[in-house]
């Protein structure tokens, strides 16, 4: 019999989803601690820093369920 090990395409979504994040977040930290542009409305709440701290977050949470490599319990009785 042949071992096949495959690994969940949810682990690649949230692969993604962490960089995703991680690139979102380097890209609103000049807004973050540069201030806010006044002619942008709600600029203040720094969507982009707590979209991307969802993402990575969402996408953490996703590679730790999906993880291809866990140690599984040996069934052999």
């Amino acid at each position: 019999m042949v071992d096949e090990h495959r690994i969940s395409i949810w682990f690649f979504i949230g692969s993604l989803l962490t960089v995703y994040g991680v690139i979102i977040f380097v890209a609103s930290l000049p807004a973050l601690f540069g201030g806010a542009q006044p002619d942008v409305v709600l600029a203040n709440l720094h969507a982009g820093a707590w979209w991307s701290l969802l993402l990575i977050a969402l996408g953490l949470m996703y590679v730790k369920v999906f993880w291809p490599w866990k140690k599984e319990a040996d069934d052999t009785k």
